[in-house]
């Protein structure tokens, strides 16, 4: 049984029988009263996102999951459809599970397919991952009254800030946690 100390970002807990990821979790404690922890929380199997303070006696169960190998395929209307690397079972999981993940899906790339009772219910992506650049405005010799960084997009439609010297068809790394450029591959 976890605390609410033990909550942190990323923890993957069950709140009233559905398995919860924890995606911000602020401390607090006021005086004498007792520590509260106000929790930003994603069901992950229905995608609802849920504000919860929570006091300082609650205790939460860990999520029990697997996670296995699959293959994101292709997406049609609004699910994205996976492939076991083990089984080849095919399954889909709906957009608005998936959420924000949906902005580092490239077809053929390989990812953990979380599993909650033995059903597939949400997707985790790497922390770092490659993308191909396909718009890039050209860089500005001079230009670096705003850091020397520009925004482009990449293959997925994703928008990221980079520096100047990167161009239309590189290859860059991408942190998936913050949205954020990390180097050209």
């Amino acid at each position: 049984m976890l605390s609410i100390s033990d909550l942190k970002v990323g923890a993957k807990i069950v709140y009233k029988n559905d398995p919860y990821e924890v995606l911000r979790a602020q401390h607090s404690k006021i005086g004498r009263g007792g520590a509260v922890l106000k929790a930003r929380m994603r069901n992950l199997i229905s995608g609802n996102v849920l504000e919860i303070n929570f006091k300082g006696a609650d205790k939460f169960e860990i999520a029990d999951m697997d996670a296995k190998k699959a293959l994101y395929m292709y997406k049609d209307n609004e699910d994205y459809n996976f492939m076991d690397n083990e089984s080849y079972e095919q399954f889909t999981l709906s957009e608005n599970v998936i959420a924000d993940k949906k902005m580092y899906l490239v077809e053929n790339t390989n990812v953990e397919i979380l599993y909650y009772n033995d059903n597939p219910i949400n997707i985790e992506i790497p922390i770092k991952m490659a993308f191909k650049v396909i718009k890039a405005p050209p860089g500005t010799k001079g230009n670096t009254a705003d850091g020397g960084t520009k925004e482009v997009e990449l293959e997925t439609g994703l928008k990221v800030n980079v520096p100047l010297f990167i161009k239309e068809g590189d290859i860059i790394k991408v942190n998936t946690q913050e949205g954020t450029y990390v180097e050209r591959a």
